[in-house]
């Protein structure tokens, strides 16, 4: 049977893929994406494999690929359900906090990335505290739901290490998020495969 395949950029929003199908425990293929040149690391042009290209880009075992964040994630745990909220509204609550990470906390980071003047980086570290500061009040636990992470964490723990390489404040009970995500061995395997320890 074929494997999951993600194609990531280490740092990128795709560490958020990688860390849930580490989570998961199935085998599944990793390939790194240039995201400057286009070009994966055996010298294929990315655009041919998505046309976005951007990661993350999942293929999946029956060889369908699902682009963006919030449909990747989605996606896995639906197929996982221990990457997802509990309850009637957990799909729903799962989809409204992706959502709010990569439409708010995630594009507030565009000026950090993209060489954007001191004032504008200053005023997008304002945004990011305060944003987080929002999702930091609606958490039910040491998790946004609970004391089990799920895919919205791994996405936020990408957020937060963001904030952390451009010491951007955040909330007592992010960083505290952010140091239990680290010490869990799926984040460990997901960053070392990235080059990232």
């Amino acid at each position: 049977m074929s494997r999951m395949k993600l194609y990531y950029a280490p740092m990128a929003c795709s560490l958020a893929d990688h860390i849930a199908l580490h989570e998961i425990g199935v085998p599944f293929d990793i390939e790194r994406v240039d995201i400057r040149t286009h070009t994966t690391e055996h010298g294929i042009d990315f655009r041919t494999i998505s046309a976005k290209g951007y990661v993350p880009a999942l293929v999946l075992a029956d060889g369908e690929m699902l682009t963006e964040n919030i449909a990747v994630l989605d996606h896995l745990a639906a197929l996982y359900p221990q990457l997802a909220p509990a309850g009637a509204l957990g799909r729903t609550r799962l989809v409204e906090a992706l959502a709010f990470i990569s439409t708010e906390v995630h594009r507030a980071f565009k000026p950090m990335w993209h060489g954007g003047s001191s004032g504008d980086r200053a005023r997008a570290a304002s945004t990011v505290t305060s944003l987080l500061d929002l999702l930091s009040h609606g958490m039910k636990g040491v998790f946004l739901f609970g004391d089990q992470p799920t895919v919205a964490d791994f996405y936020l723990f990408v957020m937060l290490i963001w904030a952390e390489r451009f010491e951007v404040p955040v909330p007592e009970a992010m960083a505290r998020l952010r140091e239990e995500m680290r010490a869990r061995p799926a984040v460990q395997a997901a960053l070392r495969n990235e080059g990232l320890l």
